[in-house]
């Protein structure tokens, strides 16, 4: 635990157990500083973190005090209780429509699925290729074909060596971002009628994948926080010839949900008694808040079943296109696949990226990517609490950049997207991220933005949407 989450702790039991009462003045940061031997940056992101809790509020020229909202705790999302049944998938129509309309720029983007492109290090990113395309020997363009460039994998192995999971660098292939990861991973994996185990709800990319490939899907209970439930798993295992499953084990999209560390090597050992691969999607797995990456459910499979998929795209170059598989077993397969869908993938991009991870830009840009995000979610948690009526549910995760609201049973979630959209407002409504279009009253809200008057006045709007 870092030093300012210890000194949040500590603050917030003083609050908890009613020796700073509501209304009460709490230390300035020039006398937490003093009395404990802090920073100020240290003593700011504490306060941060109480106000992210609602343990605390700033009073312009005044000072912090502890709030009264504490008492009042949004609860979490509950689990979700999908059917049974495996089903097809149609969903793409529904999913294009939104996506096409929430891309405008004039629209507030609290439905994209992309952070903003400001919190991303462009010009950088453009002299490191720059110079990696100058200085690059013209037979990488020959040695870098599928399995892709020998450097960049070995930079991501070590990126993997950092999360607790060993991977090898002839085990991964280079993909023209993390989605063709995942429709290779299924590719290889499964044949029309097939039956793959999905999360509920889920990423829409997932469904369309599912629905473009002819297979069914099977949505398995999923735990707000800590993702898909194991022993409902197990009894659709007992039921059902479930031939893959497709799962995002960190900050999952839409939930925020990551399973415990024990719960992925359970979730792995399952599969692996069963010999069912995982598709794992673990694109947010950098866009952590704590202390350390989660551990992938990759570090635990000693039987190469595990297909972990990653991309740059969320975390330092959107639009580059350059994602991966690990795909343990099923290497040999995926790079034939890659070879007969696309060849290859851009090769410039793949030297100038693994120069950028080379030479250390990438931490310390992940840094302060990390830092903005948790800033915004707190920004816009807040104002979600300010503005939103009545009784709701809502899941903040400790990483990633999306929300997922559960607003009351009559709520309608395409009414409140249509409604907002005539607003130049967008929001992801709870049907694109399930195969049966359920979740008709709940909304994911992206905080991948800096939080501008304008992102307050979306929110206010969707509140009276309502």
């Amino acid at each position: 635990m870092t030093r300012y989450h210890h000194l949040a702790e500590e603050l917030a039991a003083l609050i908890t157990q009613g020796t700073l009462q509501v209304g009460d003045r709490v230390p300035s940061v020039r006398s937490l500083v003093r009395q404990r031997g802090v920073s100020a940056g240290t003593a700011m992101r504490a306060y941060d973190v109480l106000e992210s809790r609602d343990l605390i509020e700033a009073r312009p020229r005044s000072g912090y005090y502890v709030s009264d909202r504490w008492r009042r705790q949004v609860p979490q999302p509950r689990r979700s209780r999908p059917p049974r049944k495996s089903t097809s998938v149609e969903v793409s129509e529904l999913v294009f429509e939104i996506l096409e309309a929430t891309r405008h720029h004039q629209a507030v983007p609290l439905g994209s699925a992309f952070p903003s492109p400001h919190l991303f290090p462009w010009a950088k990113l453009a002299r490191t290729l720059g110079s990696s395309a100058r200085h690059m020997d013209p037979w990488v363009t020959v040695e870098s074909l599928p399995p892709g460039s020998a450097e960049l994998r070995r930079q991501i192995a070590r990126r993997y060596l950092l999360s607790g999971a060993s991977v090898q660098t002839d085990e991964i292939v280079i993909t023209s971002g993390a989605l063709e990861a995942l429709n290779l991973a299924l590719a290889v994996l499964t044949k029309p009628g097939d039956i793959v185990a999905i999360e509920s709800p889920t990423f829409y990319a997932c469904l369309q994948a599912i629905e473009a490939a002819g297979l069914k899907a099977l949505e398995i209970p999923t735990h707000p926080t800590e993702g898909v439930d194991i022993g409902a798993l197990r009894q659709a295992i007992a039921r059902h010839d479930i031939r893959a499953c497709w799962f995002m084990t960190t900050f999952q999209n839409p939930l925020g949900a990551t399973m415990p560390a024990e719960a992925k090597r359970e979730l792995v050992q399952l599969l692996a008694e069963h010999d069912i691969p995982l598709i794992e999607d673990d694109v947010y797995a950098e866009l952590y808040f704590g202390d350390e990456r989660p551990r992938p459910a990759k570090s635990y499979d000693a039987k190469g079943l595990v297909l972990n998929c990653g991309s740059f795209s969320k975390c330092l170059a959107p639009g580059y296109r350059l994602g991966w598989v690990a795909a343990g077993r099923f290497v040999r397969a995926i790079q034939r696949r890659k070879i007969m869908s696309s060849l290859a993938t851009s090769i410039p991009v793949q030297e100038g990226i693994a120069s950028m991870l080379r030479h250390d830009g990438f931490d310390s840009h992940l840094a302060t990517l990390r830092a903005a995000l948790q800033r915004q979610q707190q920004e816009v948690v807040r104002c979600v609490k300010r503005h939103f009526p009545g009784e709701y549910r809502l899941g903040v995760p400790q990483g990633g950049y999306f929300i997922w609201v559960e607003l009351e049973e009559q709520a309608d979630a395409m009414r409140i997207y249509r409604e907002a959209l005539a607003a130049n407002v967008s929001v992801a409504p709870g049907p694109m991220f399930s195969a049966r279009r359920a979740f008709r009253n709940c909304l994911r809200i992206n905080c991948g933005h800096p939080f501008t008057p304008e992102i307050e006045r979306a929110i206010a709007l969707l509140g009276r949407l309502i």
